[in-house]
């Protein structure tokens, strides 16, 4: 007795079937967008640079402060002891009372390019200076009132200055290059010792200022 034939597969598919081919479709289609998507954004991206650049150019200024013993040939003497000014009447051979005349002058170089507040300081060398003091004049010309037959009559910068004093005076400003400040040196002499010597040296030292107009 021969078997009945099996039953020949169905062709139809069931709806499970049909929605997971739906949805690997719909898979392969948005992979492919995307790809096409990213390959487009590659292509159609630019961007353009550009810069712009600036250069500051710098220097420093001149500041030169200079001294004269005659009042037209100026220099400058950065360390002591310096120029050596004149007194009149026999300076070396003072009496407990005397009085002695020296000009002087200051002036910021030709080629300066800031103004200077000018102070002065003192010190001595020798028994004598102990006994000294001093005074500063600012005068309008150079050793025209300077002397004991015509004292000085200008500002008084400095006034009876011991000349073992330490510590420094504000005494002026240069506001121009190559103008001087012309100056008169009163010194007088105190209860000296016969035989005493010495010296003072005085130091004008300039601070910069502003620049010069």
């Amino acid at each position: 007795m021969t078997s009945a034939p099996a039953p020949a597969a169905s062709a139809e598919r069931g709806p499970d079937t049909e929605r997971s081919s739906r949805r690997r479709r719909m898979a392969l289609a948005l992979t492919a967008g995307g790809l096409v998507l990213g390959v487009g954004a590659a292509v159609t991206l630019a961007v353009w640079n550009d810069s712009e650049f600036v250069t500051g150019t710098f220097g420093s200024g001149t500041f030169d402060l200079q001294g004269s013993t005659d009042g037209a040939a100026f220099s400058s003497s950065p360390a002591a002891p310096g120029k050596t000014v004149t007194f009149e009447l026999d300076a070396d051979t003072l009496a407990p009372g005397d009085v002695v005349y020296a000009p002087f002058a200051v002036q910021l170089s030709d080629t300066s390019t800031n103004e200077a507040s000018v102070t002065i300081e003192n010190v001595i060398g020798g028994a004598i200076g102990d006994d000294l003091a001093y005074s500063l004049f600012v005068e309008d010309a150079f050793g025209a009132t300077c002397s004991a037959a015509t004292p000085p009559v200008g500002d008084e910068v400095v006034a009876d200055r011991a000349a073992n004093a330490t510590g420094t005076v504000d005494v002026f400003d240069l506001t121009a290059a190559g103008e001087p400040v012309n100056l008169c040196f009163v010194v007088t002499a105190g209860a000296i010792a016969q035989g005493e010597v010495g010296t003072i040296t005085w130091e004008f030292a300039a601070t910069s200022g502003a620049t010069l107009a």
